[in-house]
Protein backbone atom coordinates (compact mmCIF):
# COMPACT_ATOMS: atom_id res chain seq x y z
CA UNK A 1 0.00 0.00 0.00
CA UNK A 2 3.03 2.38 0.73
CA UNK A 3 4.35 1.93 -2.48
CA UNK A 4 1.46 2.17 -4.58
CA UNK A 5 1.19 5.36 -3.00
CA UNK A 6 4.57 6.43 -3.21
CA UNK A 7 4.23 5.59 -6.57
CA UNK A 8 1.69 7.56 -7.49
CA UNK A 9 2.61 10.86 -5.86
CA UNK A 10 5.71 10.31 -7.52
CA UNK A 11 4.02 9.49 -11.16
CA UNK A 12 1.90 12.93 -10.95
CA UNK A 13 5.24 15.28 -9.67
CA UNK A 14 5.62 15.08 -5.98
CA UNK A 15 9.36 15.97 -5.50
CA UNK A 16 9.63 13.28 -2.66
CA UNK A 17 7.96 10.61 -0.41
CA UNK A 18 9.01 8.87 2.42
CA UNK A 19 7.57 6.81 4.67
CA UNK A 20 8.55 5.40 8.14
CA UNK A 21 8.05 3.31 10.55
CA UNK A 22 8.62 3.91 14.37
CA UNK A 23 12.28 2.40 15.38
CA UNK A 24 13.40 4.46 18.79
CA UNK A 25 9.63 6.01 20.21
CA UNK A 26 11.10 6.58 23.80
CA UNK A 27 11.16 10.09 24.46
CA UNK A 28 13.80 10.91 26.91
CA UNK A 29 11.87 14.88 27.17
CA UNK A 30 9.05 16.23 25.28
CA UNK A 31 6.00 14.24 24.78
CA UNK A 32 6.51 10.77 22.93
CA UNK A 33 4.61 9.50 19.90
CA UNK A 34 3.40 6.03 21.88
CA UNK A 35 1.53 8.58 24.27
CA UNK A 36 0.06 10.97 21.87
CA UNK A 37 -0.95 8.52 19.72
CA UNK A 38 -2.41 6.55 22.38
CA UNK A 39 -0.77 3.09 20.80
CA UNK A 40 -1.94 -0.14 22.53
CA UNK A 41 0.22 -2.86 23.02
CA UNK A 42 1.93 -4.72 19.61
CA UNK A 43 0.82 -0.97 17.83
CA UNK A 44 3.72 1.60 16.11
CA UNK A 45 3.42 4.26 14.39
CA UNK A 46 3.97 5.07 10.99
CA UNK A 47 5.31 8.70 9.76
CA UNK A 48 5.04 9.64 6.09
CA UNK A 49 5.50 12.90 3.85
CA UNK A 50 5.70 14.42 0.09
CA UNK A 51 7.37 17.20 -0.83
CA UNK A 52 6.14 19.90 -2.97
CA UNK A 53 7.45 22.94 -4.81
CA UNK A 54 4.59 25.22 -3.35
CA UNK A 55 1.13 24.92 -1.29
CA UNK A 56 -0.35 25.40 -5.11
CA UNK A 57 1.61 22.16 -6.23
CA UNK A 58 0.52 20.03 -3.82
CA UNK A 59 -2.80 21.04 -4.15
CA UNK A 60 -2.65 20.31 -7.96
CA UNK A 61 -0.24 16.54 -7.50
CA UNK A 62 -3.19 15.96 -4.36
CA UNK A 63 -5.80 16.29 -6.92
CA UNK A 64 -5.05 14.16 -9.42
CA UNK A 65 -3.66 11.04 -6.51
CA UNK A 66 -6.89 11.19 -5.45
CA UNK A 67 -8.75 11.36 -8.96
CA UNK A 68 -6.45 8.05 -9.76
CA UNK A 69 -6.93 6.48 -6.50
CA UNK A 70 -10.85 6.88 -6.59
CA UNK A 71 -10.99 5.38 -10.47
CA UNK A 72 -9.32 2.29 -9.47
CA UNK A 73 -11.62 1.78 -6.08
CA UNK A 74 -9.38 1.71 -2.99
CA UNK A 75 -9.48 -0.68 -0.41
CA UNK A 76 -12.17 0.03 2.16
CA UNK A 77 -10.72 -1.89 4.61
CA UNK A 78 -7.28 -0.18 5.98
CA UNK A 79 -4.68 -1.88 7.56
CA UNK A 80 -4.90 1.36 9.83
CA UNK A 81 -7.37 3.04 12.00
CA UNK A 82 -8.37 5.98 9.55
CA UNK A 83 -9.62 7.92 12.60
CA UNK A 84 -5.97 8.16 13.99
CA UNK A 85 -4.10 9.38 11.41
CA UNK A 86 -3.54 13.04 11.47
CA UNK A 87 -2.66 15.06 8.14
CA UNK A 88 -1.27 18.89 7.66
CA UNK A 89 0.96 21.09 5.83
CA UNK A 90 3.63 22.61 6.97
CA UNK A 91 6.15 25.43 5.39
CA UNK A 92 10.23 25.04 5.17
CA UNK A 93 11.56 27.71 7.42
CA UNK A 94 15.33 25.97 7.87
CA UNK A 95 17.04 24.09 4.84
Amino acid sequence: MAEMGRDAWMKHGALDYKESVGDDLVAKWGTAFTRMMKLKAGETVVFAYIVFKSRAHRDRVNKKVMKEMNDIGGSKDMPFDAKRMVYGGFKTIVE
